[in-house]
């Protein structure tokens, strides 16, 4: 990759040969305006909100999609600009829901913020002729819900579903005034080959696609999701003592951002009443523990705690001290293939290792197998 050279609103700007002028603007600072526009994606050019100008060519290019040549002279910010971008908003605008106040996405929708920017013309927006949309909202998917009169056809959730994901569940539908987004055949998400992972939800701009709640944290934690053993990087987000999102994080080599339906949305177990906190075991009759000589204790006289030895068949809490020796104490009993153990893609690959070590050394069998085979 070669390094070039061009002109942006009168800034030498260095690029490298196959960059567009959108992202040698953003590299350099200079803010150019996108709706349809997200990193990783291909670009479409179909908003025409990031329009500039070229030096010695006569039509507006999109800067999303139209590649730096050495030498080029680009203006991305003057009066015809503004003018066009600023119509091109008010076409979005006139076909879109107009109840900001009371939508979820209020304060991070990217449409929002470009009409801040950008601004529109009232009394030439009042008389396009505005019909607001009344299609139904589908909220089938467990997840997010999914409001077409809130979408503004930028295609960033299709590309992401093909590019990104690979499933291919949504698509444009409909030709004219009736374009939208669509599952095949326009069933609900929950009936589509969806799989929920929530890729679309995260970069959609506007509230077309949406988290069923959201909650904006205090403060992120950075770590590691706990579901399998890929490693991918998480950003949960913390309010008080309690988890209310999670993100993927891009700084991650792993994942670089990308989750799937249980890294995004699986978080709750966290905080559900019904989580194990410390070690349990079973409170058996204590003669029959005697004829099994489990004795987690050291001392046969001595029983864990009262409902140990008096609750038979409940489960009664104890600690990990107690709970290794209960297991060490009950493994004693088993060889060869009277055992077999099942290994965990949460734990470490040393973790594994020791676990197997552990199997074929120890307990003398190689009836060993791993959750990923199943």
């Amino acid at each position: 990759m070669s390094d070039l050279s061009l002109t942006i609103n009168g800034i030498e700007v260095a690029a490298r040969e196959g960059m567009t002028i959108l992202e040698a603007a953003q590299s350099s600072g200079i803010y150019v305006p996108t709706l349809c526009h997200c990193p990783g994606l291909t670009p479409e050019g179909a908003c025409r909100i990031c329009l500039v100008k070229i030096e010695k060519k006569k039509k507006l290019h999109p800067a999303c999609r139209t590649p730096v040549e050495a030498g080029m002279v680009v203006i991305t910010d003057d009066a015809e600009i503004e003018q066009v971008r600023r119509v091109t908003l008010e076409l979005i605008l006139s076909d879109h829901d107009f109840n900001c106040l009371l939508c979820r996405k209020s304060g991070t929708c990217r449409l929002q913020d470009l009409v801040n920017r950008i601004g529109f013309d009232e009394h030439r927006l009042d008389r396009l002729d505005r019909v607001a949309k009344d299609l139904p909202v589908d909220t089938s998917n467990p997840f997010f819900d999914f409001n077409p009169n809130k979408c503004v056809q930028c295609g960033i959730c299709i590309r992401t579903c093909r590019e990104i994901v690979g499933v291919d569940a949504i698509d444009m539908a409909y030709r004219g005034y009736e374009i939208k987004v669509s599952t095949f055949g326009d069933k609900p998400f929950k009936e589509s080959v969806c799989v929920s992972c929530g890729e679309c939800v995260e970069r959609c701009p506007v509230a077309a696609l949406i988290p069923k709640k959201i909650e904006y944290p205090t403060r992120e934690v950075k770590t590691i999701c706990a579901y399998c053993g890929v490693g991918c990087g998480l950003r949960l987000g913390v309010r008080g003592n309690t988890i209310i999102g999670a993100r993927g994080d891009r700084d991650n080599p792993v994942n670089k951002g990308e989750l799937c339906v249980r890294g995004r949305f699986g978080y709750k177990f966290i905080h559900s009443p019904d989580r194990l906190t410390s070690p349990i075991v079973r409170a058996y009759d204590p003669l029959e523990r005697q004829a099994h000589g489990i004795d987690e204790t050291g001392e046969s006289s001595k029983p864990v705690t009262s409902p140990l030895v008096k609750q038979e068949g409940d489960f009664v809490e104890v600690t990990w001290e107690q709970a290794i020796k209960y297991v060490a104490s009950s493994l004693d009993h088993f060889k060869g293939d009277q055992f077999a153990a099942m290994s965990s893609a949460k734990c470490t690959n040393e973790e594994n290792y020791l676990f197997q070590k552990f199997v074929r050394t120890v307990m003398g069998t190689n009836n060993i197998d791993h959750c990923a085979r199943l």
